[in-house]
């Protein structure tokens, strides 16, 4: 998604439509539900706006994909098993999650390929602009038909619904509803990455990352306050009453008088100063969160 989206505000900053892009997909069969297909990795491919070619004849990607394939032979266990690319349409009734007749000729050539070999090849297609609109990640996978099968089935569409209107077929799935079929789509975690996110969004995101706590209505409202209570005590201070011992270690000034007084204008400068620290350690956090924010998420 985060590779899709950048297709989008590549396009736009240069005043022109969104970019589609692709990338690979690394998994393999789940070894308890061969039908299962499993996602562990994407990998984005050097293309962008391919719609009008087919891509597995593309040689410079072609070069890439083995390339990358040999640089990951050695560190992963997972295959290539399907790819992945964007409709960054407009935004309409109906999602743009469907396989054009070039993406039908693509994932054909790679089932073609990959299948025999026990690697059933998967295509997904991302809706950008309607993931933003919606909120709402719009991905949807699929495979296709061989180009002999013809089902059994009058107008079933790649859902397994049945639309008898052509327009409202041509709207949902394209021109070619009847070439390729859908396969549903579930979400899963890793343990690993599980524990990441919990510490993430427990110890770290919500709390430092996730807010900014100088741009909260309360704080803005109590900001003037806080500073003019740190005021308020500078100015109450008896400063010159309190002396320091050049003999002492302690960075903190020593009282000498007896009667207690200078202990009493110690323990107040100590506050006002208490005061001011805390007051800017508080600022220079939010500066350093707001920096550390704008380096990873840019």
């Amino acid at each position: 998604m985060t590779h899709c989206h950048s297709g989008v505000e590549k396009g736009v900053k240069k005043g022109g439509n969104p970019i589609e892009v692709m990338g690979l997909l690394l998994g393999r069969p789940d070894p308890l539900t061969p039908h299962t297909l499993v996602v562990t990795d994407v990998f984005p491919l050097p293309i962008e706006g391919f719609e009008t070619r087919v891509i597995a004849d593309d040689e410079d990607v072609v070069n890439h994909m083995i390339a990358l394939g040999e640089s990951l032979e050695n560190t992963r266990k997972e295959k290539f098993m399907g790819w992945y690319h964007s409709h960054p349409f407009d935004v309409g009734l109906n999602s743009h999650c469907f396989l054009s007749q070039t993406d039908i000729s693509t994932q054909l050539q790679w089932q073609r390929a990959e299948d025999p070999h026990g690697n059933p090849f998967l295509a997904i297609v991302v809706d950008p602009l309607r993931s933003l609109a919606k909120n709402v990640p719009q991905v949807k996978a699929f495979r296709v038909y061989p180009p002999e099968y013809n089902s059994p089935i009058k107008n079933e569409c790649p859902d397994g619904k049945i639309i008898a209107e052509e327009k409202l077929r041509l709207e949902k799935w394209g021109s070619c509803w009847n070439r390729y079929y859908e396969l549903q789509v579930e979400y899963f975690m890793s343990n690993f990455a599980r524990n990441v996110m919990d510490i993430l969004t427990q110890n770290l995101w919500m709390r430092n990352l996730g807010k900014t706590a100088s741009l909260e209505v309360e704080n803005r409202q109590r900001y003037p306050e806080r500073i003019a209570t740190v005021t308020d005590k500078l100015k109450k201070l008896d400063v010159p009453s309190i002396t320091a011992s050049a003999g002492m270690q302690s960075s903190k000034p020593a009282a000498v008088d007896s009667d207690g007084k200078g202990r009493k204008g110690m323990d107040e400068i100590e506050k006002a100063c208490d005061a001011v620290v805390e007051f800017a350690t508080e600022k220079i956090h939010e500066s350093i969160t707001q920096a550390a924010k704008k380096d990873l998420f840019a």
